[in-house]
């Protein structure tokens, strides 16, 4: 039974770092251009073409680094990593082996409890150690078009061809694919956050790949381990780890031996499938790149870096939680994405009110983007606005049904609330003394039900807030309407 045994996992992340040319040469990085057209003899391996270190990478390197808490090495050294594909045109790729360019990290990253559906039940912290970080080229692309039983036909494209990579190698401390899934969003969004990467794996500039062996709970000694390749989602990669925990266990409880081998990832089909056979470090008989000399970073270039760094997303999280009395999940959501963290910043100092602030953007605006597909940083309601809007409705100006309509048409015209408020009459009647009218001809209007209230009959209280709404044309204050009419009510 599965209960009886343990997942033991390990992850390894290619994040494209966000410059706009390659590691070794001034070619461009950019995505979705024609088949081989950003290459020249550096990055297509043509004889006697030398590599030339991209400075921005370095700069890049750091800031990733210190997001996930690593300790960058004074001086590394590039290495060749020789295998033979055709997508890779030297030959060889040049990366990094034995003095990587960060190493040791500790990252605490929060993790979810989940049921079988996946919802979140608890959040918990989590340590992950991180062995590696080193810096090297990406390969070119193999690619297959045409139909099954068409005319199909094979290319290679070399436009991904050194495009810089910062790969990223954990220890084997994940024990669900839940806990991976939540380490992966958590590396994401630390390199989207201080710039270091786009971390976007529909376009291919985060890759992840996973090593999964099981073993029984009582056994201290790792499995065999698989490695898993063509995760190009988070869920997928979760998935597919579920599924090869899975079949391990069954094909070692059915007397079977799990065999070193790397595997693919089929949606499609729901499984995994063998790819080839796992290679070993020996396998690619790395050595020294003549090429290049030693990279070599001063500790003040180091300390440049940090200080020129954002507060990192897990700390911005816990400032929301004290400061701003959010609770966890409000300000893991705030904290998601930068712009997200910036903006709600903004529009609860103009709001005078966080959580209200944080109501309104989590509930009301961020539908509103998410329907017209566009993101925070461009939303046409600007945070300051929002804030005001928030503020009008919290000052009894309008009713907060009334503030939702407002927010839609703020979005739609990129007018703002006092405007809206202005133009469609919306503004609400707080004047006590011309409520106390209003409620003084609903009840001399309605003497059976004003007897029958005084009777007992509780429940009639909304008739007559709705009979004061209905009168006033929705304009008196709600909060104003209830508290003068159970006064009212309470006389004899």
């Amino acid at each position: 039974m599965k209960e009886n045994w343990e997942a033991v996992i390990g992850l390894e992340i290619h994040a494209q770092l966000s410059t706009e040319t390659k590691i070794f040469c001034g070619c461009a990085t950019s995505f979705g251009d024609e088949p081989n057209a950003n290459t020249c003899p550096v990055c297509l391996g043509l004889p006697g073409a030398l590599p030339v270190l991209n400075n921005h990478v370095v700069d890049l390197g750091a800031r990733a680094a210190l997001s996930l808490a690593l300790h960058i090495n004074e001086e590394s050294v590039f290495s060749r990593k020789n295998y033979f594909y055709p997508d890779l045109p030297k030959g060889y790729q040049i990366s990094q082996f034995d003095r990587p360019f960060s190493e040791r990290g500790v990252l605490e990253v929060m993790t979810a409890t989940r049921d079988e559906a996946g919802h979140v039940r608890e959040w918990r912290p989590m340590t992950v150690r991180i062995t590696r970080m080193h810096l090297e080229e990406d390969a070119g692309k193999n690619v297959h078009e045409g139909l099954p039983d068409t005319d199909r036909y094979s290319y290679v494209d070399l436009n991904r061809a050194g495009t810089p990579l910062a790969e990223i190698v954990t220890e084997p401390d994940f024990r669900s694919s839940w806990e991976a899934y939540d380490y992966v969003n958590h590396v994401r969004r630390a390199l989207q956050w201080v710039g270091a990467s786009d971390a976007d794996m529909e376009k291919g500039n985060l890759r992840c790949e996973a090593n999964v062996s099981v073993r029984r709970k009582s056994e201290e000694q790792f499995g065999t381990k698989v490695e898993l390749k063509n995760l190009n989602s988070v869920r997928f990669m979760q998935r597919a780890i579920e599924y090869e925990i899975d079949r391990q266990i069954k094909l070692i409880e059915s007397g079977g031996r799990v065999t070193q081998e790397t595997r693919l990832w089929d949606d499609r089909a729901g499984e995994t499938r063998v790819m080839r056979s796992k290679e070993e470090a020996h396998d690619y008989r790395y050595f020294p790149e003549p090429d290049l000399q030693p990279l070599v970073v001063t500790p003040e270039f180091i300390e440049s870096v940090r200080a020129a760094m954002p507060e990192l997303p897990e700390a911005r999280r816990r400032r929301f939680m004290q400061d701003y009395e959010l609770s966890y999940n409000d300000a893991a959501q705030l904290t998601s994405e930068i712009a997200l963290a910036n903006y709600y910043e903004l529009t609860a100092k103009a709001a005078s009110n966080p959580r209200g602030a944080s109501n309104w953007i989590r509930s009301e605006l961020l539908r509103e983007l998410e329907a017209a597909d566009v993101a925070v940083a461009d939303s046409p309601v600007k945070p300051e606005e929002l804030g005001a809007l928030v503020r009008i409705i919290d000052e009894g100006g309008i009713s907060g049904k009334q503030g939702k309509e407002v927010l839609i048409e703020m979005f739609a015209t990129g007018k703002t609330a006092a405007a809206i408020v202005e133009e469609r009459g919306l503004a609400q009647v707080s004047d006590t003394g011309e409520i106390e009218g209003v409620i003084a001809e609903v009840l001399a209007a309605n003497p059976p039900q004003v007897a029958q209230y005084r009777a007992g009959k509780e429940g009639l209280f909304g008739f007559f807030v709705g009979q004061v709404m209905k009168a006033s044309k929705g304009k008196a204050n709600p909060k104003l309407v209830n508290e003068l009419l159970k006064k009212k009510l309470s006389e004899s």
